[in-house]
């Protein structure tokens, strides 16, 4: 009898994990609580690679919606400059408050990042880089930024 209170005491004594946050297993829905800084090694679980590309819990998401400038294999100056930018800008948007990530097609890309658009109140997170000439919409080819 004695060992039955010391397993309640145990399990009471655990904290509470908030189902809240979770997202599927699809990586779609309401995202909340994180906060995000520029990638700079491993691990990677919560953090922006670049413009339109982050991870988040542990995945690795490509932004659907948009492409912005390359900072890793930059073809100039100016796009390892707008790269920096876009990939400042993009981290100060997704900590600005809770977001979600929908799936508007391909569940991966063919590196097995997830494709999602990120999207706050309706509007895309891309499309707000894209309007401040720091993204473009995604076409399906890379454009030169040089």
């Amino acid at each position: 009898m004695r060992w039955i209170l010391l397993v309640i005491l145990f399990l009471a004594a655990l904290p509470v994990i908030p189902a809240a946050h979770a997202l599927t297993e699809a990586m779609t829905g309401a995202v909340s609580g994180e906060r995000f800084a520029k990638f700079t090694g491993s691990p990677r679980f919560t953090c922006v690679v670049d413009g339109d590309t982050l991870w988040l819990r542990g995945t690795k998401i490509r932004i659907s919606d948009i492409n912005t400038p390359e900072i890793s294999r930059p073809g100039c100056a100016h796009e390892a400059r707008l790269g920096a930018l876009a990939t400042q800008r993009m981290i100060g948007l997704l900590n600005a408050g809770a977001f979600t990530l929908e799936r508007e097609g391909r569940d991966e890309d063919r590196y097995g990042r997830k494709l999602r658009a990120v999207k706050r109140g309706g509007r895309s997170l891309g499309e707000v880089l894209v309007a401040e000439g720091l993204a473009e919409r995604w076409t399906g080819r890379r454009r030169d930024w040089c």
